[in-house]
């Protein structure tokens, strides 16, 4: 039985995957772990990987129809043989000690928790001055907000925020229990929305920083904001379907959001685009 079984859902991205997996296979404790990927489209590469036979760990592949991730993660979860599911994407490159530590906080911790690695950019690919920055104000990954909890648990008020799939591990009952909403059809926020409902049935966040994961992606200015305006227009749809979700600017704090929206700053232009992405959500679900 393997001590943690890594889920990883893929979309026609073949080559990177197969540099994700080979990552696993490094791992120091490689012979402890499985692999379980969930692709969503019929793809030629993806059928030459996982007809591979020579894996240096367990790997089950499954293609189902086209779907959002929340399914293939929750379909994954299902097929999981180790009590302790991690979860990563299909273009992060875990160091090799990465599994050992998720493993070992779990086996030392008796309540559920879910254990959060950190994530930065993969240092072998072209860092942009977007990227740079995504990461130093906390855009793309809140980590510079909670570098005072290494090694501890986050404040219950704010762990939700930080329930980053690219690199979060947790019991596998809990995460049957407690499924991605497979309802949500756009990107962004679900992970949050999901994060929101694991801190109501009691689950506490440990961040482990040195639980490494390496994000092999390259972002331009114009994909960063996309990505913004996309996190708009999911975020009044998150609102709907949960209420209690904070992400939606409100009050004196939507004023402040859109005057410094103004500005040609990379914050004002990502806030910018956020609130585009709002105004199209609501704009499409007026008659």
């Amino acid at each position: 039985m393997p001590k943690l079984s890594v889920i990883i859902p893929t979309h026609k991205r073949a080559d990177i995957l197969a540099q994700c997996l080979a990552h696993l296979e490094k791992q120091t404790i490689a012979n402890e772990i499985e692999a379980i990927v969930i692709n969503d489209v019929q793809d030629d590469k993806f059928e030459t990987l996982s007809g591979k036979s020579n894996w240096q760990i367990p790997i089950y592949f499954e293609t189902i129809p086209p779907c959002q991730q929340a399914v293939a993660r929750n379909r994954a979860v299902a097929k999981a043989q180790s009590s302790t599911v991690l979860f990563i994407g299909d273009d992060i490159f875990l160091k090799p000690d990465t599994c050992k530590y998720h493993a070992s906080i779990h086996e030392n911790v008796g309540t559920p928790i879910a254990v959060l690695g950190s994530t930065m950019w993969d240092p072998h690919i072209e860092i942009t001055k977007v990227m740079e920055w995504l990461m130093r104000s906390g855009w793309q990954f809140g980590y510079p907000q909670i570098e005072r909890y290494q090694g501890d648990y986050l404040p219950k008020s704010i762990q939700h925020q930080f329930t980053y799939t690219s690199n979060l591990s947790l019991s596998k009952e809990v995460a049957a229990r407690i499924p991605f909403r497979e309802d949500v059809s756009l990107y962004g926020w679900e992970d949050t929305e999901w994060g929101m409902r694991l801190r109501g049935a009691g689950v506490r966040v440990y961040y482990e920083p040195n639980a490494k994961a390496f994000h092999h992606h390259v972002m331009t200015m114009e994909d960063s904001l996309r990505r913004m305006e996309a996190i708009g227009e999911s975020a009044v749809f998150i609102k709907k379907i949960a209420p209690d979700f904070d992400r939606l600017p409100h009050g004196w704090k939507r004023i402040a959001y859109e005057v410094f929206a103004k500005f040609p700053t990379m914050a004002g232009k990502h806030r910018a685009a956020f609130l585009k992405g709002i105004a199209k959500a609501k704009l499409d679900t007026n008659p």
